[in-house]
């Protein structure tokens, strides 16, 4: 019971780090959608941050869980230096790589442009790539503080990085166009004039998460502080040969989540959508699919804190019973939480999509939440590959999973649009999870209550599907209708499982009376 402790309570604290950054940045989602009321304007910025993620995936090379695993082997105050050695070789590897990468791009500029048909947007494709250089960069020191247990200065980074960030956005979206249109404070129009630009409209989001993110060397300067460049043979060799495989895993898994948003523009039908150009489609897909943030919140926060935290227990034998148990509450809570988002998803499209435009995609939000739960799911048993030095496996089934993806866009896409992604990416996260579970049956067994998964998941979709036959036009009575789908959604799981939450109850009361008094 400690150890499930341990990791709910360093999920807790990461889960901080993730949903209180991720829901001052959800901010931001009305902001942008006030001021580019258009769908299409956005479009940009969906697809660029799309291969922004893709980028980060080859800078870091798979390098964080290599560290994680040097660091696990190399436990206790003896082995400080190798840890330090271990810190030392992957950063070096990482500034390598980005320091490549960078230029690369950074010559190349003008090119990539063209090629992705935004020409006119090559300033804010020289800041994705500044962007992703500061990323890398500063992957492994972050990494360095979750193995040292240190969650409270990466929350603290993390939240004054999402505050300036939003405060940025706000600055260049809103004061500074305001300002310059002569709207108040006229007398800033000169100086406003030197910063601000109007042909680079959503650019500026990218400006302003790259002037945030610059602050995290600062932020974290203590874990660089003793940082020396190196690059020894007999050091580098092991760590590229187990992160390689990881780095093409985690470049598959980004490729399977992102493709939809990368190729929509280019296989949907000129004027599927009346009134709306394919770019439109775009912003309204990518601006609907940030609705799923609260599932993708829940799983970050999860591997933030189990990735440290198993690989610590990879040698107890406890560690199969362990898994199955975390598993089974990680499916109730993603469950419970696709439950509450989609019966509420109207309430949450008028507060958040401010132009009625991009509610038009709101039908997508279940079935993207659903995926993300069984990419969540995916996640939580993939660690048998990892601590057992399989990882050519999760290379496999990611691949697998992204087959399913494109295959499924290329016929989907052209009869039913964007609604033609979003199953497609469930049909992958589904098939992924099957075989990773089957998989991991054979190689590293563990006693998983998939019975116990499927209902819950089947009881959801049912409740979600039956709510959705009765259309209820006026929020005041829609809202408390599902509230009270909710709570009986809620009684069921605590009836269901009673056992366990008694249990909890008694070791909680017997911990508390056998507190000694002083």
């Amino acid at each position: 019971m400690s150890t499930f402790k341990k990791l709910a309570g360093d999920t807790a604290l990461y889960g901080l780090s993730t949903i209180v950054p991720r829901m001052i940045n959800f901010a931001l989602v009305p902001l942008q959608t006030w001021v580019f009321t258009r769908p299409g304007e956005l479009s940009s910025n969906v697809v660029l941050y799309s291969y922004v993620a893709l980028m980060l995936a080859v800078y870091t090379f798979g390098l964080e869980t290599a560290f994680f695993r040097g660091a696990a082997r190399a436990k206790g105050p003896e082995n400080k230096a190798v840890r330090d050695e271990t810190f030392n070789n992957t950063l070096s590897i990482v500034l390598v790589i980005t320091a490549l990468c960078t230029t690369l791009i950074l010559l190349l500029t003008k090119p990539i442009a063209g090629w992705l048909d935004y020409r006119g947007q090559e300033l804010s494709i020289t800041w994705c790539a500044l962007l992703v250089a500061v990323d890398a960069t500063m992957s492994i020191p972050f990494a360095r503080l979750r193995v040292e247990n240190r969650a409270r200065q990466f929350v603290t980074a993390k939240i004054v990085n999402v505050v300036v960030m939003v405060g940025l956005n706000f600055f260049f979206l809103l004061f500074c166009r305001d300002v310059y249109m002569g709207k108040y404070l006229t007398s800033l129009q000169p100086l406003v004039r030197l910063i601000y630009f109007p042909a680079v409209g959503p650019g500026y989001i990218f400006l302003a998460n790259l002037l945030a993110n610059l602050l995290y060397v600062y932020l974290l300067r203590d874990t660089l502080k003793n940082f020396k460049f190196q690059l020894r043979p007999e050091a580098v060799k092991p760590l590229l040969i187990y992160s390689f495989p990881l780095m093409l895993t985690t470049l598959a898994g980004l490729l399977n989540t992102l493709t939809d948003r990368i190729v929509l523009a280019h296989w949907l039908p000129t004027g599927f959508y009346p009134g709306l150009t394919t770019n439109d489609a775009v912003g309204i897909y990518g601006n609907c699919y940030k609705l799923s943030v609260f599932m993708a919140l829940a799983i970050q926060s999860f591997k933030f804190a189990a990735d440290p935290f198993f690989f610590a227990q990879a040698d107890d034998k406890q560690a199969p019973d362990l898994l199955g148990r975390v598993t089974k509450w990680f499916v109730i809570i993603c469950v419970v939480i696709w439950v509450g988002v989609s019966l509420n998803i109207d309430v949450i499209g008028q507060l958040m999509l401010r132009s009625p435009l991009y509610r038009t995609g709101l039908a997508i939000v279940p079935i993207l939440l659903l995926a993300n739960l069984f990419l969540g799911v995916y996640y939580n048993i993939s660690f048998w590959f990892k601590l057992s030095d399989k990882t050519r496996f999760g290379t496999l089934i990611t691949v697998i999973g992204l087959a399913v993806t494109v295959g499924g866009n290329i016929l989907l896409i052209p009869a039913i649009g964007y609604m033609g992604c979003a199953i497609a990416f469930l049909a992958s996260c589904v098939v992924m999870t099957a075989v990773c579970y089957l998989l991991g049956e054979k190689y590293y067994p563990v006693p998983y209550d998939v019975g116990s998964a499927l209902g819950y998941i089947a009881g959801a979709g049912a409740l979600i599907w039956a709510s959705g036959l009765i259309k209820i036009s006026s929020f005041w009575i829609a809202i408390p209708y599902h509230l009270a789908l909710f709570a009986l959604f809620l009684g069921v799981i605590a009836i269901v499982e009673r056992d366990t939450i008694q249990d909890g109850i008694r070791r909680f009361r017997k911990r508390g009376t056998t507190t000694p008094v002083v």
